[in-house]
């Protein structure tokens, strides 16, 4: 049975159905207790693809956070989503590069593949594909001939992956949805939000700030919907309100339904979105400061059926990202651990207790943990207080 039909941003009333892997209406009664970190390991922020291309020619040649640009090579940076394979490796999407359009036409949209080692606390890059266009569905013209997508095209920052081992990302620039095969090639053109527009799409006025396109995106637990979550408010829209809308799969559009997810500030940002079943998402919730600024990284789980009829999402806290127990002292950080970064964006449920955690580095921007050094790209594990209860589906996609 479809959902009703959502007209704006109100939210109709839903009936609680009782599924398996979903927790029922009472079993939620606040939000879980404080986190734990369980495992830490790190990419050197200096980590370029060998035998690439050159990079960072907009960034001029002044040291930024103790590193010279332009660089010889394709920096590996930006983490903006994480997918899990199954041989301990995990594909980590790259955003537009360097921040902007104009700073990130020789910056190469590129899905990486990197593996862990939480024994050590490195993680490893051993392979990955760049995205591309090679049958023209991009309907305006590229920044590369060869049509190699950079980051001047597409600010791409979630991804989910198919059955096939193809996959979708939602992108900022447009907003677009963007529907790769497992070699990284465009198979379609992209797909326009109905009525949004950013700023520098053709289609439209813009109604949208830049950068505040799809930061979220999560495919239910059945393979035939996503939801894309934009990262800021739509004009005319409540204040600190995101739409999420739906996707159909098998059409190859939105349908009408959408929902609100409220932010506690307008301030805040959201860094992505996932599923834990076909109710319920995981929401990272960020303020923009860092280091001993942050003050805001939190990680919601977002309830589309709306018990308090606020017409919007509710959110339970489950873990805060500022508060991390860390009773071994990992990494030699001291309890509690803080996730400082300005741009918390991935997010990935890897069991029912288990969240991974990525940053999207900035690189070489952000400077979080140390002043004056650009910050790495960190990946830890957190154990929640409580279990999701999630589908059995969505356990470490």
């Amino acid at each position: 049975m479809r959902r009703p039909l959502v007209v704006g941003l109100s939210v109709l009333a839903l009936v609680a159905v009782a599924v398996p892997g979903e927790a029922s209406p009472t079993d939620r009664r606040g939000d879980f207790g404080p986190a734990t970190l369980t495992r830490f390991a790190s990419l050197p922020a200096e980590t370029y693809l060998p035998a690439s291309e050159p990079s960072g020619a907009a960034l001029g040649t002044a040291p930024v956070n103790g590193i010279t640009p332009p660089f010889a090579d394709q920096p590996v940076q930006g983490f903006s989503a994480v997918l899990r394979n199954g041989d301990g490796s995990y594909d980590v999407l790259s955003d537009n590069g360097y921040g902007s359009k104009a700073n990130s036409a020789d910056f190469a949209l590129r899905v990486h593949r990197i593996r862990p080692d939480f024994g050590t606390g490195r993680v490893d890059v051993v392979g990955g594909v760049t995205l591309t266009d090679p049958n023209g569905h991009v309907p305006f013209p590229l920044t590369r001939l060869d049509r190699v997508l950079t980051g001047a095209d597409f600010d791409v920052e979630s991804m989910v992956r198919l059955a096939d081992g193809s996959f979708w990302t939602g992108d900022e620039f447009g907003p677009y949805l963007l529907h790769f095969d497992r070699a990284g090639r465009l198979l379609s053109p992209p797909v326009p939000t109905p009525g949004v527009f950013a700023p520098g799409n053709p289609a439209g006025a813009p109604n949208i700030g830049g950068s505040k396109g799809f930061e979220g995106l999560a495919l239910s637990p059945d393979r035939r919907t996503l939801n894309a979550l934009l990262e800021g408010t739509v004009a005319g829209d409540e204040p600190g309100t995101l739409r999420l809308y739906e996707f159909d799969l098998a059409a190859g559009r939105f349908t009408d339904t959408r929902w609100a997810y409220a932010m506690d500030s307008t301030e805040h940002a959201i860094g992505e979105a996932v599923a834990v079943d076909r109710n319920r998402l995981l929401v990272i919730e960020r303020d923009a400061n860092a280091g001993v600024d942050a003050k805001v990284k939190k990680v919601y789980l977002a309830d589309k059926r709306d018990r308090d009829r606020d017409g919007k999402l509710d959110k339970t806290l489950v873990a805060d990202l500022l508060n991390l127990a860390n009773p071994r002292h990992l990494a030699g950080f001291g309890s509690p651990f803080r996730f400082p970064f300005p741009t918390v964006e991935s997010v990935l449920v890897l069991d029912d207790q288990t969240l991974a955690v990525l940053n999207d580095n900035n690189f070489p921007f952000s400077a979080s943990r140390v002043a004056g050094k650009a910050d790495d790209n960190e990946f830890i594990t957190v154990k929640l207080a409580e279990r999701l209860h999630a589908d059995p589906r969505v356990l470490g996609r």
